[in-house]
């Protein structure tokens, strides 16, 4: 077999604030052949998602940081060149957590098969990978039913405009907060949200409570910040919030305060509950089976932001927190 030449993306310095080009390289690295019960294959789709900043730090959270001098890690859908392995053939479609890289050697036991007859087949980083499983994991967390008001900010983005769809579709009245109005119409004309605003314009209690005078019942949270405090002050009484992410405090250098109402958690009686979409994975199938039959019916949107080349790839990641992705953001290599 030819001499396989691979590009990787590696941290070579961690980030303060918001990362730069300055704190990743791109290296070339041979790949080996296959051995035996291992398996070749080509990235076709990378993900980049805002959790992975937390794991530039050098603190372990929930899962341990990125090494200094090594390969990223990430969500990626990739084909089989070649097959050692009984479990898998040539041409097979998987998923894996092997991304930044344009190839890879592996066993089978750490890839997803998936099928080839959904496309684009980076749909299974999105709609139907880890963020469309995040979304749809947090709604049932809280058990969203129908005719209630779910409120979800960074609703644009590749959990945020999942959730808003499938809350809508347990038919829900669904509120989203966005960054830009080409954001909010977006929503609004092509997702069918039944309100949304504009959360950079300022004023972000005054624009909810106008899209929600009586109220909500659930705030989906990805951003944290400003729009947290607004959401404790729109729930009801027994309101729930499922804490899925903070955005916008991905990238401080220092901890920045509390929201000011958390009084309002024993007043209102809230629900707070955390997740991580991994503790769910024995999920996986129910949420394929729900989600899929959704795309495959056309009830359920996948919006993507496609960028092209590993080359590009830092950009697009350092974009995630600059707001220049609708939908899913994804590298196509």
């Amino acid at each position: 077999m030819a001499r396989l030449v691979s590009r990787e993306v590696r941290l070579v310095s961690r980030p303060t604030g918001l990362p730069s080009p300055e704190n990743f390289s791109l290296e070339q690295v041979e790949v080996p052949p296959p051995q035996d019960g291992q398996v070749l294959v080509r990235n076709l789709f990378m993900s980049v998602d805002p959790y992975m900043r937390g794991r530039m730090n050098a603190r372990t959270s929930y899962v341990p940081p990125f090494e200094i001098g090594k390969p990223l890690e990430g969500a990626a859908v990739g084909e089989v060149l070649e097959s050692h392995a009984p479990k898998l053939k040539a041409f097979d479609i998987v998923t894996s957590n092997f991304g930044w890289r344009e190839y890879f050697i592996a066993p089978p036991n750490v890839l997803h098969a998936v099928s080839p007859d959904v496309q684009p087949l980076s749909v299974y980083l999105g709609a139907l990978g880890m963020t469309g499983m995040t979304a749809w994991v947090g709604l049932k967390l809280v058990n969203v039913k129908a005719g209630e008001v779910v409120f979800v900010s960074g609703a644009a983005g590749a959990v945020g405009s999942v959730a808003g769809q499938l809350a809508k579709l347990r038919g829900c009245r669904v509120i989203g907060a966005a960054g830009s109005p080409e954001k909010v119409s977006f929503l609004l004309d092509e997702l069918g949200f039944d309100a949304a605003f504009n959360y950079n314009d300022g004023h972000v209690r005054e624009k909810l409570r106008l899209a929600a005078p009586d109220g909500i019942d659930v705030y989906f949270d990805n951003v944290g910040g400003e729009l947290l405090e607004a959401a404790l002050g729109a729930l009801r009484i027994h309101g729930r919030v499922v804490a899925c992410g903070s955005i916008s405090s991905y990238n401080d250098e220092k901890p920045r305060p509390g929201p000011t109402n958390l009084r309002n958690i024993i007043a209102k009686r809230l629900t707070i509950k955390g997740m991580i979409v991994s503790d769910w994975l024995a999920e996986r199938p129910a949420f394929e089976k729900e989600v899929g039959e959704y795309l495959r019916a056309g009830k359920l949107k996948h919006q993507e932001t496609v960028v092209h080349g590993i080359e590009h790839a830092v950009d697009a990641f350092i974009g995630l927190f600059t707001g220049k992705n609708t939908g899913k953001m994804i590298v196509a290599l």
